[in-house]
């Protein structure tokens, strides 16, 4: 499930993943709150955070994820990261060059630490 969290500024569009992540879940949370977003703001922000009890990814999701991704390359500003999960992070590592904007991958452990540079 895709849950948005709240008290970001409003160019930021902030998500928590937890459990299995399906597309239902993309089209229904994330791909509406960054549409609302660039509707206000030329660039964006993303806060993503996959949480401990986070479990995987549908096929769906996968290709939704990267869908929304591309779909607007030219518009994210900067993308926080946080996860403890090690794919995931080698396989933003490895998709970083394609990856608009300052992005910066943050442990669990400091997600106040990417919350405060995602506002900044």
């Amino acid at each position: 499930m895709i849950e948005q969290l709240s008290n970001f500024p409003d160019n930021v569009v902030a998500i928590v993943c937890r459990g299995c992540v399906t597309k239902a879940d993309y089209d229904s949370v994330l791909v509406s709150a960054v549409e609302n977003a660039l509707k206000k703001h030329e660039k964006v922000r993303i806060y993503y955070e996959i949480a401990p009890d986070f479990s995987g990814f549908d096929p769906g999701a996968m290709f939704e994820d990267f869908k929304v991704g591309m779909g607007h390359l030219t518009r994210w500003e900067r993308i926080a990261l946080v996860t403890d999960v090690e794919w995931i992070k080698h396989a933003t590592q490895l998709f970083s060059f394609i990856t608009p904007g300052e992005m910066k991958l943050f442990p669990t452990s400091q997600a106040d630490e990417a919350r405060a540079w995602i506002a900044a």
